[in-house]
């Protein structure tokens, strides 16, 4: 097979491997997008709801009925409470920064994952599109050069088809930039949300943590001074 057939044959799996990155980048998007709408609240409103039926039992010192409530949750500000509930033994500035630590790890880390391969795809796809188009009137001037007659209309034709893989390129990463951002966005407004949320909780959680606290005191003050 001589040069001409390889850049052709070439150049057409450009279009398969764009095929490919689009769907790749399009998976990614939709999953970011699904784990923010899994790990947020819809609005402050609701997060607000969900903090007062959280606080009422914490008030009363009931921290199992507060853990109940938090642990069938599985957005982020209830799945992060009902680990600091379950983990106030260790002191309330460890369990801030415990909170904090999981909320980066298993929240945004995750996020920042996928947007990285969405990022890749963005840049990538334009380049292999551009890829494509260099192999492509590799072959065309080929072909030229090894034609005795030239044929304007074949070789423009050549040309055209090779650019196709540029645009495509283009046309998967510009949409994606725009998803990308929207993303973003609603990641920023989550991150935001659930900071407020996390620091009035924080503030509940370490007076139910100091009034338990002065209950044990003044259960065992009675039994040294009968000492």
């Amino acid at each position: 097979m001589d040069i001409t057939g390889l850049t052709q044959i070439f150049a057409t799996s450009m279009y398969g491997a764009l095929a490919l990155i689009a769907l790749w980048g399009m998976y990614c998007v939709t999953m970011i997008w699904a784990r923010v709408a899994q790990k947020r609240f819809r609005n402050e409103a609701q997060q607000d709801a969900f903090l007062d039926a959280v606080e009422e039992p914490l008030e009363r010192g009931d921290f199992e009925e507060a853990s109940e409530i938090c642990e069938s949750d599985p957005r982020a500000l209830p799945q992060l409470a009902y680990l600091a509930i379950e983990n106030r033994e260790i002191g309330y500035s460890q369990v801030k920064q415990l909170v904090v630590e999981r909320f980066q790890r298993d929240v945004l880390a995750d996020l920042d994952h996928r947007i990285s391969w969405v990022n890749t795809v963005i840049k990538g796809a334009p380049m292999v599109g551009l890829l494509g188009t260099v192999t492509g009137m590799m072959g065309a001037f080929a072909k030229l050069a090894a034609a005795e007659k030239v044929d304007a209309g074949a070789m423009a034709s050549d040309i055209s088809l090779a650019l196709i893989t540029t645009a495509l390129g283009l046309v998967i990463a510009i949409p994606l930039t725009f998803c990308l951002n929207s993303v973003n966005i609603r990641i920023r407004k989550m991150e935001d949300l659930v900071a407020v949320g996390l620091t009035r909780f924080m503030s509940s959680l370490r007076e139910a943590i100091a009034t338990e606290a002065m209950s044990e005191l003044e259960e065992i003050q009675p039994v040294r001074s009968s000492k």
